[in-house]
């Protein structure tokens, strides 16, 4: 088996239990802070099964390119990080 199918596996894993635990969360309070805290983490793990689709050949990248990189890459990486920025902000 390929390392990196392994490491994605791993991922995934890890990623639904943080994803659980995060709905959980979710559940208890219904601060604006922490509801972004929750998109975050769901939207990192959709990130991750969005590029364990990209390697098995499921789905395509997208040809629109920001700064050379990929349109959909790009927001994988992006939008993730706004939502925990976000909700910092608001904790602080």
């Amino acid at each position: 088996m390929d390392y990196e199918i392994s490491l994605f596996i791993i991922k995934l894993i890890l990623g639904g239990i943080v994803s659980f635990l995060a709905i959980l969360l979710m559940s208890k309070t219904r601060d604006f802070a922490c509801m972004t805290l929750v998109s975050g983490i769901l939207t990192g793990y959709a990130a991750i099964v969005y590029r364990l689709l990209i390697k098995l050949g499921v789905l395509t990248v997208s040809k629109t390119q920001i700064f050379g990189i990929s349109l959909s890459v790009f927001l994988c990486i992006f939008i993730p990080s706004v939502l925990f920025i976000i909700s910092f902000i608001l904790l602080i």
